[in-house]
C-alpha cells in the first residue's frame, strides 16, 4: 500500500524495470484488503481503499489462488509468486531467499526490483 502512501504510479514505474509482466492480484489479497479496509483507520485505510479501486484496472488481472487450510497470506504468496511486489522487510527476506524476485518502492520515489535476470 505504500505506492499510494507516497503517489508512485505501480504501472509506469513497473514498465521501466521489468521487460515484460502481468500484473496479477490473487483473490487472497483483494480479501485481506477488504478486510483493512472495514478495520483499519486514517491512512491504512485509504490506502487499501485505492488499491481495491486500482484494481479493476484492464492492466490488473485478479487471480483465483485458495489458501490452504491454516495457511497465512504472506505464505500463499511465497508459495505462488515468481515475482513478488512487497516493502515488507520480513516478507521480501523470505521472498529472496526462494529464489523470489522482489519490487519494492524505494526512498519513497521509484520502484527498484532485486533477483531479476533478463
Amino acid at each position: 500500500m505504500l505506492p499510494f502512501q507516497f503517489k508512485v504510479d505501480i504501472i509506469e514505474e513497473l514498465e521501466k524495470i521489468l521487460p515484460s509482466y502481468q500484473l496479477t492480484v490473487p483473490s487472497f489479497v483483494i480479501r485481506e484488503l477488504e478486510g483493512i479496509k472495514k478495520t483499519a483507520k486514517g491512512k491504512d485505510k485509504l490506502a487499501a481503499s485505492i488499491a481495491l479501486k486500482m484494481v479493476s484496472s484492464p492492466q490488473i488481472k485478479i487471480t483465483e489462488y485458495p489458501l490452504k487450510r491454516g495457511e497465512k497470506v504472506d505464505d500463499a504468496l511465497l508459495r505462488i509468486s515468481k515475482v513478488l511486489c512487497t516493502n515488507d522487510r520480513e516478507l521480501k527476506k523470505r521472498a529472496r531467499s526462494k529464489g523470489i524476485t522482489v519490487v519494492y518502492l524505494r526512498q519513497k520515489r521509484y520502484m527498484a526490483v532485486e533477483g531479476h535476470s533478463s
